[in-house]
């Protein structure tokens, strides 16, 4: 991003980025509680965390890398739920998240020990380019989705799968990965394509117009 902040403390309508987050997963009934995994020495979360006092929301500090910051979060609520218990796995920097998408995922996924997670099947060409970025083939679209948050697994198997990628020194990008890497098969539910992740300068004003021109979210 080039801001002098993190990407989710930065504003957005007038709240940062990781509120607007926050905000659309607590309008989601089914979730009992939110674990926000912050970075070691965050110093911009207590700006606001006074507004979610008495919310079912707790903070836990972060790892090196995305997989360890989720086993932390893991780790922390294996005091708080079942081992069979789902989690949904959200990227704080996705505020553009609608909650009746969330309800679409809890309700395909179901029981179903596979899990599953949002995605949008892409409508672009698809190109591979080698290292000098010259076009080696195109790619058939055809099954290729873009893979979105959240995602969606039961707690005892996420953290096998999360423990088993570490240990082989896999630096898995995404829950599903891990998943798919311990022999499961990931359920893809189609969400939205406002769902977008603030990565670039641009993507900011992206969600500022979506977040404008949405009409009432529904609640899940």
């Amino acid at each position: 991003m080039g801001a002098a902040l993190p990407k989710q403390y930065l504003q957005l309508g007038g709240r940062t980025v990781l509120e607007h987050t926050l905000d659309a997963l607590l309008a989601c009934a089914p979730l009992a509680g939110i674990v926000l995994v912050v970075a070691e020495g965050d110093a911009h979360w207590g700006d606001i965390s006074s507004r979610y006092a008495g919310r079912p929301l707790v903070s836990v500090t972060g790892g090196a890398q995305r997989c360890h910051s989720v086993r932390n979060g893991l780790r922390h609520l294996a005091g708080l739920a079942q081992p069979r218990d789902q989690v949904l796995v959200h990227d704080a920097a996705r505020p553009c998240l609608r909650p009746d998408d969330v309800s679409r995922l809890i309700a395909a996924v179901g029981a179903d020990v596979n899990g599953g997670l949002l995605g949008m099947p892409v409508a672009d060409t698809m190109k591979r380019v080698d290292a000098d970025q010259r076009v080696a083939r195109t790619v058939e679209r055809a099954g290729l989705w873009h893979a979105l948050t959240p995602q969606l697994f039961r707690i005892d198997l996420l953290d096998a799968a999360l423990a088993a990628a570490i240990d082989a020194g896999v630096a898995v990008t995404d829950e599903a990965s891990a998943m798919e890497r311990a022999g499961y098969a990931p359920r893809m539910v189609q969400g939205s394509r406002d769902n977008i992740k603030i990565t670039l300068p641009a993507d900011l004003a992206l969600a500022a117009f979506y977040l404008h021109h949405r009409s009432p979210s529904v609640s899940c």
